[in-house]
């Protein structure tokens, strides 16, 4: 079992450490149950829905969500929400049974439905699909397709290279394993455990590529189907190989000539729930780690393992990182990391940087802190039927690099029409696993028209994983080796691998040789008959682009930590006939000259065709030019689809200049719909040329925000003030967010950074006291706007609660009954507390004489405690398990609950039955700590 400390925080106002009972997950307290806390009623909000419970009063309240089935380890973090507004991320249970957040201030209203999701998905629903929200379509989208979308239309044109077929060198492969690492937060060792395939025959150095698996269980159970995410694995349990499963496409880029590893990362997959950034810091680390033992090795193979040297030698120079799931978020960190240097505390990774990071590959990644490395090019790959990451966050690496540095780097998104987020990893797939695994799309009934296994538009795990090397393939052809002839592969053009087999793919792109052109935001205008400029991260239905009441799920308006998010908007249009035209305006003339075309990122409704644009373009001195007309199709999508994602399309610009507009000025940019009525969204416009520039890095300002613990202290009121650590060069602006003290609002400003200065200040004041509570903390977390990047995006103040948990004592009530009555004892503290003092009664063995059995007790009480009622009956020790126990919990500024144990008259005459437990009560880091003994005698009712 994983023994959770203190330190982890919370995404609002305030946080107490405390993960969700180690024990069994049917003795956690119900709704119902007479001697938990009653939800709402101390605070003056609403009676929590089933499986929810709220704990403690003030900055020790919490919130328990106890699922109906355990949620097995993913890479999406789980979230509670209150509606649309995000309260935090909650403790989980090593199990997945039961999951903890602390609220402090955070107040809970009653028309806010309570959530618990995960990468958009609901996990609180039934079937585990999608929320309310998400199941209802926009109403002006057709439904999903059922069938294979595009049937009827010719395919794309193939690719005049195709980066999917095998080279000409003989592979080789092997593992290493290195001694283990300690890295800052863990306290175990990290394993340092690589599967290395390579080329035997290649001359000359050779270009690295290096896999990173993301979050997944950690051990398994030979020969049964039970995972776990324990670390180190427990006795009898062995390490989940997540590392062997890109066997497929390291073996492709073998042949092609590259030294690919794929790196284990158990070790931080059962810890990175200590880390508040999720564990990204820390895989960052290890890859560097890696990287620097091949630097050792390419200078000297003498040491290196035996499988380093079967395979051709290594150049560090050319590095392609390829990361999956939070491996993404990873290997982003990791390239940021190799370019502006990260705080020594916070990395394993200390020594000179060797190695040079050419590009990233990320599939389906999470991005917790949404600070994309601006300078590295990247391709994402958005799997349509991602069950995991299911809100396709992984857009942002696109997206969130739009005006921070220079815009050299092409970052492209690859949308996988029938993917799944699992299938990538051979490892992680049913039939090829060694371990249990599964098919992550949550498909429900199997109904799914888009992405149940066996429909037209859906990928068996083979033909994923082909589509997936060749599109890692293509990333490494463009952004290492420099080969441009497959560009149009990822930069929206319209081109197909056929390698890729039945796969359809779409791809767009920012970046490379586009020219900022029409970007929604602040200096934009809109009019023209229903346009408007829209929020992309917004719960207020009136700004947001897509209102929760209407439904749909776009990667491109991904919530992030604040649910309200300046400076993100689109355009959003909407029409009931055709020839209304819409204005966009730029607030400033925008130059297109040496552009060969206007590319544009419109979103339609998912299922819909044949949306139809005319679009043209006025200059300053408003000389008008038509350029074309453009068609853009929607995705295919359900119900559990995130498929309102952008299709780029272009149209020359010829047309400008032969009219004689001033292409350097460029004012306005006008849509014309000519289909029916509809709804589309415009993401952005750029002036687009072909060819990929050479992205190298600028100087910009790295910001760093750290944590500060403190005791709280007995008495009085200190102020602290939140750890920011500006450094690299150069002065740069980054969105500062900090939560009220209310909890219900966060504030953001835009903030100007210099190195060495101190122009982020945030103080926290801390009141002392003397009674035992939860750690209480005070969050802050940023995000890049211009000239800068971000490593640790969120820290804060935490004080410490420094007070000992009260003594527990137990007193007899009513211990001699008869049947049909309610054993009774009263547990008493011996002084009040500022948290919910929890705990339980585990039932044990009598010494002599007959046991108390479930037959003996009230059927309701076993159901709300136990979840079943044994057939045959069992003694009261044992009622479902070992380790069974009946929990109690002692409200916050209370002394004293009572612990009852009702029996029911059976009307058969038998010798008295006893009963007998033993009290404990759980300490701040979940440890028991031992109490009284209780014991009850059951006598006949005659």
């Amino acid at each position: 079992m994983i023994r959770v400390t203190r330190g982890m925080t919370t995404a609002v106002a305030l946080l107490a450490l405390a993960t969700a009972s180690p024990g069994p997950a049917f003795a956690q307290p119900s709704p119902g149950d007479p001697t938990a806390a009653s939800p709402g009623s101390r605070y003056g909000e609403p009676r929590l829905p089933e499986g929810w419970q709220l704990t403690g009063r003030g900055p020790g309240r919490q919130l328990v969500w106890t699922p109906d089935e355990p949620v097995p380890m993913g890479d999406a973090r789980v979230e509670f929400r209150a509606g649309e507004r995000l309260l935090g991320y909650p403790v989980p249970r090593p199990d997945g049974r039961s999951f903890r957040l602390a609220l402090g201030d955070v107040r809970l209203d009653g028309d806010e439905r309570l959530r618990a999701t995960a990468g958009g998905r609901a996990l609180d629903a039934t079937g585990r699909g999608r929320s309310d929200k998400a199941r209802r379509l926009t109403p002006s989208a057709p439904p999903a397709p059922t069938a294979r979308p595009g049937t009827g239309q010719a395919p794309p044109p193939a690719n005049a290279v195709d980066p999917g077929v095998p080279g000409p060198y003989r592979t080789v492969g092997g593992e290493y394993a290195l001694d283990p690492v300690r890295l800052p937060g863990f306290p175990e060792p990290v394993e340092m455990r690589a599967a290395v395939v390579g080329p035997a025959d290649a001359p000359g150095k050779r270009p690295v590529a290096l896999f990173l698996h993301g979050r997944h269980s950690t051990c398994y159970t030979p020969g049964t189907e039970d995972v776990d995410g324990a670390w180190p694995c427990p006795p009898g349990t062995r390490p989940v190989p997540s590392h062997q499963g890109y066997q497929r496409a390291q073996r492709l880029l073998a042949s092609q000539g590259y030294v690919t590893l794929s790196i284990s990362a158990n070790g931080i997959n059962g810890q990175d729930f200590r880390a508040e950034d999720g564990g990204a810091q820390a895989r960052s680390s290890l890859v560097r780690l890696h990287l620097a033992r091949w630097a050792q090795w390419a200078a000297g193979r003498d040491g290196a393992p035996a499988a380093v040297r079967r395979v051709a030698p290594a150049d560090l120079s050319r590095v392609l990182l390829v990361g999956h799931s939070r491996g993404g978020e990873g290997v982003n960190r990791a390239a940021l990391d190799s370019l502006y240097t990260p705080p020594a505390d916070q990395d394993g990774h200390r020594g000179p940087v060797r190695w040079k990071i050419r590009g990233n590959v990320l599939i389906g990644p999470t991005v917790f802190g949404q600070n994309p490395v601006p300078d590295v090019p990247s391709a994402t790959l958005l799997p349509g039927c991602d069950g995991d990451v299911s809100d396709l966050q992984g857009q942002i690496y696109v997206d969130g690099t739009r005006g921070v540095s220079r815009g050299a780097a092409l970052h492209s998104a690859v949308y996988m029409v029938g993917a799944n987020h699992n299938f990538f990893n051979s490892e992680w797939t049913p039939g090829q696993a060694k371990a249990p695994a599964i098919d992550d799309f949550p498909s429900g009934d199997g109904t799914d028209p888009v992405c149940s296994p066996g429909t037209p538009t859906r990928l068996t795990a083979t033909q994923q994983q082909a589509a997936g090397a060749t599109y890692i393939a293509a990333a490494a052809r463009l952004f290492v080796a420099g080969d441009d002839r497959v560009r149009p592969l990822l930069d929206g053009t319209g081109r197909r691998a056929p390698s890729a087999g039945p796969a359809r793919v779409l791809t767009h792109a920012v970046g490379a040789h586009r020219t900022p052109a029409f970007l929604p935001g602040p200096s934009v205008t809109v009019s023209g008959a229903g346009a408007r400029l829209c929020a992309q991260v917004d719960p207020d239905a009136a700004r947001a682009c897509l209102p929760p009441e209407e439904g749909g799920v776009s990667p491109h308006f991904a919530f992030w930590e604040a649910s309200s998010e300046p400076g993100r908007d689109a355009v959003a249009l909407r029409w009931e006939g055709p020839g209304s035209a819409v204005a966009v305006r730029a607030g400033r003339p925008v130059s297109l000259a040496g552009s060969e075309a206007l590319a544009l990122r419109l979103i339609v409704p998912p299922g819909s065709a044949g949306t139809e644009f005319d679009v043209a373009v006025r200059d300053a001195s408003n000389r008008r030019a038509h350029l074309g007309r453009v068609r853009a199709d929607g995705l295919p999508g359900s119900e559990r689809t995130a498929s309102y994602w952008a299709r780029e399309v272009r149209v020359p610009l010829a047309a400008a200049v032969r009219a004689g507009l001033d292409t350097r000025r460029i004012g306005t940019l006008e849509l014309t719909p000519r289909s029916g009525s509809g709804r589309a969204w415009l993401m952005d416009a750029w002036g687009w040329r072909p060819g990929t520039p050479k992205a190298a890095p600028a100087p910009l300002a790295r910001v760093d925000i750290g944590r500060l613990t403190v005791d709280e202290g007995d008495e009085g009121v200190r102020t602290y003030r939140v750890p920011v650590r500006v450094t690299g060069k150069g002065a740069g602006q980054v969105r500062l967010f900090v939560p009220r003290p209310d909890g219900d609002e966060v504030a953001s400003r835009v903030v100007t950074v210099r190195p060495g200065r101190h122009d982020i200040e945030i103080p926290v004041e801390v009141r002392g006291n003397t009674r035992y509570g939860y750690d209480v903390a005070r969050d802050a977390f940023v995000k890049a706007v211009r000239g800068s990047v971000v490593g640790s995006h969120r820290g804060g103040v935490t004080a410490r609660n420094d007070d000992p948990l009260p003594t527990v004592s137990v007193t007899p009530v009513a211990v001699d009954v008869t049947e049909g009555k309610a054993l009774t004892w009263r547990v008493t503290l011996s002084a009040a507390a500022d948290a919910d003092v929890m705990g339980g009664v585990e039932f044990l063995p009598v010494t002599r004489g007959t046991e108390l059995s479930t037959a003996d007790v009230d059927r309701r009480w076993l159901e709300e405690h136990f979840w079943i009622v044994p057939d045959p009956p069992r003694p009261l020790s044992r009622p479902v398990e070992d380790g069974a126990y009946l929990a109690f919990s002692v409200p916050a500024g209370e002394t004293s609950t009572e612990v009852t144990v009702p029996t029911v008259a059976d009307g058969v005459a038998e010798p008295a039955e006893s009963v007998r437990g033993g009290l404990f009560a759980y300490d701040a880091e979940w440890e028991r700590v031992p109490g009284p003994e209780l014991t009850g005698t059951v006598r006949d009712a005659g």
